[in-house]
């Protein structure tokens, strides 16, 4: 039986402090993980560096947010989330239905 692929809006908060990493090679790593969990990307888009309205640590209070829209099967959100949990340069993830 094969599976259908939805929709999905994911909107991730990048950690790129202190590190060489620029913004575009984190993006990069993060498509590899939609690779990985069987996903496509279908468009990527930088939204720019804002601040945090509920502040949980005193030396990040804002950081870039990157939306990525992408397909893929309703089990993947959960194994992308895990996947990049391990990641230290995505602080957050967020994803939704389209």
């Amino acid at each position: 039986m094969k599976q259908t692929n939805r929709n999905y809006r994911a909107t991730f908060i990048i950690d790129n402090r202190g590190k060489e990493d620029s913004l575009a090679q984190i993006i990069e790593e993060i498509k590899a993980e939609i690779v990985a969990v069987n996903g496509e990307v279908s468009a990527v888009e930088e939204l720019g560096k804002r601040d945090f309205a509920r502040v949980t640590d005193k030396k990040l209070t804002g950081a870039p947010y990157v939306q990525i829209t992408l397909s893929a099967a309703g089990d993947a959100p959960a194994q992308l989330v895990e996947r990049l949990r391990l990641n230290n340069n995505v602080y957050r993830t967020f994803i939704q239905t389209v």
